[in-house]
């Protein structure tokens, strides 16, 4: 192990990568052990896997490295096409006008008119409790939208 860490050390310079390296290579080893045919060359085997291991580390951190670089300018070009979202708006406000008119009111008020519960329900003139149990029943009416966008207005608890 003393060898292994020292050949670690060698090749990557670094004491962190060097642990991992040597905990990668025993961890392939352990999984590989059928392939050793010589187990006089079991050094000389560590060392291979250690090696093409560091190899195979180095490559997909070059490969992360040059994908992060293309999706960095990508990422900032890139903009969901406006009649997308156009669309999904639409559908929110089919959805919100088809909800019952009690929770559509409630929803109205604390989440676009923006007024806490409580001015919410006095303004409506009803009990807090009563203005939070259809504003619960309001939202889980959008979420049960939201997550199946394909629901037909007519079909479930939208209708």
């Amino acid at each position: 192990m003393h060898d292994l860490r020292r050949f670690a050390m060698v090749l990557t310079r670094d004491p962190a990568l060097r642990d991992d390296l040597v905990q990668e290579t025993v961890l392939r080893a352990l999984e590989k052990r059928d392939l050793l045919k010589d187990p006089d060359g079991l050094r000389k085997w560590l060392f291979q896997i250690m090696r093409r291991r560091l190899i195979d580390l180095r490559r997909s951190d070059s490969a992360r490295e040059r994908r992060e670089d293309a999706l960095q300018w990508v990422g900032e070009a890139y903009q969901q096409p406006p009649q997308d979202l156009q669309v999904r708006l639409s559908q929110l406000r089919k959805a919100f006008r088809h909800l019952p008119v009690d929770q559509r009111r409630a929803l109205q008020l604390v989440a676009i008119d923006g007024l806490t519960c409580r001015d919410a329900a006095a303004h409506e003139g009803i009990a807090l409790g009563t203005l939070l149990s259809r504003l619960a029943r309001a939202r889980q009416r959008l979420r049960s939208f939201e997550d199946n966008p394909s629901y037909t207005l007519s079909k479930g608890p939208l209708s």
